[in-house]
This record gives C-alpha cells, structure tokens and sequence, in this order.
C-alpha cells in the first residue's frame, strides 16, 4: 500500500511546465560574460593587473565594498579575462581564488595554494614553514605570473592574525622565475587596524572601492539575468522593478536582488503558476527574511543566545526601548536557571553590540545626564520565530518551562 502512495509521488510535480531555463544564472556563484554598472572597477584592476602580461610583478590590492556590490565577480572576471590573454600572448598566468570564511589559517592557505601546483600536502601535521618552502619551490619552476585572490580577506586575518599576509606579500624576494601579486577582497573597510604596518603597507599598495548599486541598477542586472534564467514572458512587469528596490533598502545588495528573483520564480514553480507575480516576490521577502534570522540566531553561542532570550522575554512582556541594565539583570537570572556561568555586564553589552552588528537588534546609546549613557535597545527580528529558535537549544529548553512573569528581574 505505501508504494502505490509513493510511486506517483513526483509524477504530478513533473507535469507541471517549469518557467525556468536556468536557475543557476541567478545564483551568486554564477559570473555573467558581462557585469553592468562595474565598467569603472573592471579598468581598474585590469590597469593594475595588466603589468602582468608585460613580465612585470603587479601590485597587490585591496578590493572594498558591501556585501553584493560585485567584487568577487569581477575579480573572477577579470582573473579569467588575464588568463586567457595570457595564454594567447605567451605569458602564462594563473589566478587562484581562495574563500578564507573556509580555508581559514595559514597552513590551509598554504597547502591549498601548494595542492593547485600538485605538492602532495598533508592537512596537518607538517611545520607551517615545510608547506610555504613546498608551495614556493612548485610555482617557482617555471617563469609565470601568479594572482592569489583572498576573498574575505577579514575572517584570515581576525582568525589566525596576519602572517599569512605578511609571508604572501613578501614571498617575491625568494622567487627567481615567479612573480606573485595578491588580491584581497573584504566587506571590512577597517579589517587593516588589526594588521602590522609594514604588511598594511604591502599588501595595500592600490585600492579598489566598490560603492553600492541603486534601485535603477539593480534592475538592469536582474534584466540582464532573467532573460537568461527564465522563459519568455515569465514575469510580470512589476516583478523586478519590485525585486530591485527591496534589494535597493538593504544597501544595495545584489546577491539580495537575485536570490529575491530566483526564490519568486521558485514559489511560483510550486504554486503551479507559469507566471511570477508581485505576491510571489513579497511572499520571496518574507521568506529569505525569515530564513536569514533562523539562520543567524541558530549559529550564535550559547551566551549570546541566552542575552537575546533576555530581550526578547522582556519585549514579549510588553518591555519598549530597552535598557541594558533591565537586560542584564534578566541574564543573570537565566544564567542562575540554567547554571551557565555569568559574564561581566562590560562583556554583555559587547554582546549587544555583536547583535546590533548583525541586525538582530538595535542598540543606540543615549544619555541620561548626570546618571551616565545607557543603550537603548529594541528587537528588530520576529520574536515568536526567535524565540522558537533559540529554545532549540538543548541547553536553554528548560527556561520555555518558566514564564518571565515569575522571574525575578533584579537578581
């Protein structure tokens, strides 16, 4: 009986016409033959990296800008566009990309770097300075041009501090043949107050800013994409003048713009309709919203976790513009239910800070005269489905079992 159920489980769901002819053009991973608005910034880095093909060492870079501005695809592109030439000029180059949220210290940068070059690199276990002398003896065989790219240049940094950096923007010295430049991409305009002067200054010998694109730009890269990634006639008029400016109010994010265009199409595919309306791009809104916070509350640690359950116990109880004293005192009492040791108040408002950064809440200091500054604080992120995630917890389960009403606030 359950296989007769289960076997026409897809059958109904393929009869239904599909109104994409790719979807993947719409994923952030994707790089187009041709990126709109970013002309001023392919120049740029094709006018630094174009010394390249003349046998000369280009200089390192430094690439700015918000998330979803262009960078990684642009330096993808003009990283492919330099290969190609080079090949067809005699002057080989090679452009490798690394995403350092993943390959995150040293070593890892290192034995990936040496494993393109085909060094047979443990992933650990070997001195840091075995795995930079093999990567350096391997591209150093042959006279080329190499452009390491550091995407996320940041998270390397704040994890393993700066000597990746400082090893990479001084490795030409002991190359004969190889010339190396390095590429650093970050959402961080400050990320280089955490480095050493002498790497800041070798590492940014050029700057390349990204600013955000508007509503009217981000309509032309989705105009771009969607006749690409969908069936003629597929969308309604509204659809991406509606996906641009909901992506326009987040900074000008275009990742946002294209994962708001390509979750409409896919809500429309399962409603069966063949044609994406307005209603899907905000029932889109909401979902990728929803999602991004069960996402962002679900990775926090544990004590960032309970400070959030704090506020938000207190703004379901009716709590407004709170105070980080009223939010303390409520922790301290959790942490005492639960028997987590308690942090600092110093330490918590840091964390309140941490989730102001990340758009959990909103925490602005004001003053109150001659009784010191406080933070204001109130919760920017639905606090049913916050809660609900933070209780998936294990180790905050328990606290769902005791209603604020009945917990003391002044511990």
């Amino acid at each position: 009986m359950a296989n007769e159920v289960l076997s026409g489980l897809f059958e109904e769901l393929l009869q239904s016409k599909p109104i994409f002819i790719n979807r993947e053009v719409l994923r952030p991973s994707y790089t187009p033959d041709y990126l709109p608005h970013r002309k001023e910034q392919i120049n740029s880095l094709a006018t630094i990296l174009v010394s390249a093909l003349r046998g000369e060492t280009p200089s390192n870079i430094l690439i700015y800008g918000k998330t979803g501005t262009g960078k990684t695809a642009v330096v993808k592109y003009v990283g492919k566009e330099l290969e190609e030439t080079g090949e067809k000029k005699g002057t080989p180059c090679s452009v490798l990309y690394i995403n350092c949220e993943v390959i995150d210290t040293q070593y890892r940068v290192l034995a990936h770097l040496a494993r393109h070059f085909d060094k047979e690199v443990p992933h650990t276990g070997w001195p840091t300075d075995q795995v930079y002398s093999e990567f350096k003896n391997a591209i150093d065989a042959r006279a080329q041009t190499i452009v390491i790219i550091l995407d996320e240049i940041d998270k390397l940094v704040k994890k393993g501090g700066d000597d990746t950096l400082y090893n990479l923007s001084r490795i030409n010295a002991d190359l004969r043949n190889t010339r190396v430049s390095v590429v650093g991409i970050s959402n961080d305009l400050k990320f280089t107050e955490f480095l050493d002067p002498r790497v800041r200054s070798s590492l940014g010998e050029e700057e390349v800013i990204f600013p955000p694109y508007d509503a009217n730009q981000l309509g032309d890269i989705l105009e771009q994409r969607a006749r690409t990634a969908f069936k003629p006639d597929a969308l309604e008029p509204s659809v991406i003048p509606l996906c641009a400016a909901f992506a326009a109010q987040e900074h000008g994010d275009a990742r946002r713009a294209l994962d708001l265009l390509r979750v409409s199409g896919e809500l429309a595919e399962r409603a069966q309709s063949n044609l994406v309306k307005e209603e899907h791009v905000r029932a889109a809104q909401n979902k990728i919203e929803s999602d991004r916070v069960v996402e962002v509350v679900r990775t926090l640690p544990t004590q960032s976790k309970l400070i959030l359950y704090a506020m938000v116990s207190l703004y379901k109880k009716g709590a407004k513009d709170l105070t980080t004293g009223e939010v303390y005192n409520l922790y301290k009492r959790l942490c005492r239910q639960i028997d987590m040791d308690i942090l600092t108040q110093r330490r918590v408002t840091d964390i309140i800070s941490e989730l102001d950064m990340l758009g959990i809440v909103n925490a602005v200091v004001v003053s109150k005269g001659r009784y010191g500054r406080t933070k204001e604080i109130s919760v920017s992120v639905p606090l049913e489905q916050t809660k609900a995630t933070l209780l998936e917890d294990y180790r905050l389960k328990t606290l769902s079992m005791t209603p604020v009403s009945q917990t003391r606030l002044y511990a």
